[in-house]
Parts: C-alpha cells; structure tokens; sequence
C-alpha cells in the first residue's frame, strides 16, 4: 500500500523549556494532536491530501493557542487581519487569501479561491466581496477577542512597534500549515496565519505567497513555513527546497536543512518549515529555540514536540 502521512506546525521561535507551565504545554500538545487526529483520519479513509490539509488547519484556525483564525492577533487598528494559503501537487493548483476579516477559517476561503475563483491570490474588499458570493457568514469581531492577546497589544499599542506572535518574546512565529500525503501518492500543503501584533499599512507576510510560505509539487515535496515572512518572501523559501530536490537531487531532509538553516539565516531570517514528499516521508527543520510540530504516518508511527532537540 502506498505510504500516506500528515504533518502540522503551530509556529516556530523562542521555544525553551521552563516557560510554559506544565498545563500550557499539555494544551499545545493536544492542539497539535487532535489537528493530527482530524487530517489523519480523513487519510485512512482515502480522502486527498488537499482535504486532509485543510481539516488539519482549521482545526489549528479553531484552537485559540495559534496565532489563526479565532486566535488571530489584534492590528494597530484593534481588527483581525487573516491570510491563509493552499496548493496542491498533481495539478499545482493553488489558491490564498490575504487581510480577510471576521471569516472563521480563512483556510477554507483559500480553498474557494483555488476551486472556484480561476485566481490564486485575492486580497483586502476582493476577498471578502469573493466571501460573500461564497455565502460565508461574517463572525462579529467578539468571536476573535482573546483577552491575552488584547492585553498584548495593548503593551504596544500607538507604537511603531509590531510583535510577530502573542508571546512575552518577539520571537515566537504563531502561523500553522499542514502538509499531507494521501494513499494516492498526492501531496497538498496549507498554511494560515493572524499576521503581526500592531501591524499597519496592510502588511502581508509569506504564508499567503505561493512559493514562499507554501508550496506543493508532487515530484519533489509540500512546503508550510512559519517565520520571519519578510525573509521568507525574499528567499522563497518554500520553492527553494523544492527546487532543491528537482536539480540538486537533494533528500527531503537535505534540502529542507539547506533551506532553513543555511540560506535563510544568511539573510538574517529564522523560522521553520514542515514537509512531506509522495513517498509519505516527513520532514522538519527550524532555526529557532524550538517549533510546535507533529506528524502521523501510516506505518503506526507518531511525534508531537514543541521544543528543539
């Protein structure tokens, strides 16, 4: 039988052991695990990558620990300001969203935009005028609110300083993504995202960019990435690994660790990423303190961390 396997990421940063109670990082870890739990199981029963990937994240987009959907960061106006991708490797389609508001799962909308737009990437009043020929329901801005993440902003507030996740350090990447292999040999990658705490000017970071923080072929890989989305952008990082794989004849793993821990720390970026190629084969690699990760695959194994080795 064909190896099928699921990845997720919930974030990548200055994740070290000691600064989460013990109840905290059981709660990461049950996040992780029931978004695992909801991809594979879709898997087992021969769904396609593509649905596995998005059921992983929405669950991710439903669980307030993680900086998308409902647990999304406060802007410099007090709103929410979503992005989210999705593509997948037998045909490269692929379709994002960027600065949505008041949608629950943004990942889904990504999804609409692939299937149903003929565009891959709407942003800002075209998003969401696409949402509402969708007939997607425009939550109030109380469903989002997160007392922890208001108060966050609050610290910063009416400052030029912006805070890439709701963590005490500004180092801590909040993004999610999933990538999935199905018993078809398809792989499929998702990513979301809440953005930056107090970010103005409409900034949008990697995760809607295809081939910088998602990306899916099925001849080399599925890329999701977490991490400085600036740096991210400049070195497309998740088209790079690919690219790795196709002319360099480089492993997943190889490539991967190129990508992440050579190329974009020359740039001064850090981050991680989560990959999965057509032979079921999983891959991680972050430059950072740690990375909240996970994966299932169907030879029985399984993994859930949060912090680097």
């Amino acid at each position: 039988m064909q190896p099928f396997s699921i990845a997720i990421h919930g974030g990548a940063g200055t994740l070290t052991r000691g600064m989460m109670t013990p109840e905290k990082e059981k709660a990461y870890l049950e996040g992780i695990n029931t978004a695992l739990e909801q991809g594979y199981a879709l898997l087992q029963k021969g769904a396609s990558a593509t649905d596995a990937v998005a059921a992983a994240v929405t669950s991710l987009e439903n669980c307030t620990l993680f900086n998308a959907g409902k647990g999304s960061v406060f802007t410099a106006e007090g709103t929410h300001e979503m992005d989210a991708s999705i593509m997948e490797g037998s045909t490269r389609q692929a379709g994002a969203v960027a600065m949505v508001t008041g949608i629950k799962n943004p990942i889904l909308l990504a999804r609409d935009v692939m299937e149903y737009s003929g565009h891959v990437l709407l942003a800002g009043q075209g998003a969401m005028a696409f949402a509402a020929q969708r007939n997607y329901e425009i939550l109030p801005p109380s469903y989002f609110f997160d007392q922890f993440r208001y108060d966050q902003w609050q610290g910063i507030k009416g400052t030029d300083k912006t805070q890439l996740d709701h963590a005490d350090s500004d180092r801590k990447f909040g993004t999610v993504g999933a990538v999935a292999c199905d018993i078809q040999g398809n792989i499929a990658a998702a990513t979301s995202t809440g953005g930056m705490t107090n970010k103005k000017f409409g900034r949008i970071g990697d995760s809607p960019i295809i081939g910088s923080g998602t990306y899916a072929n099925n001849q080399t890989c599925a890329i999701s990435c977490t991490g400085s989305g600036e740096f991210f952008i400049r070195g497309a990082v998740a088209y790079d690994v690919s690219c790795l794989i196709e002319h360099c004849q480089l492993d997943l793993q190889a490539a991967c660790d190129e990508v992440i821990k050579k190329r974009l720390l020359a740039l001064g970026g850090d981050g991680g990423l989560i990959a999965v190629n057509s032979k079921g084969e999983v891959a991680f690699s972050f430059n950072t303190e740690g990375m909240y990760r996970g994966y299932r695959r169907s030879d029985g194994t399984s993994y859930a961390a949060i912090y680097g080795v």
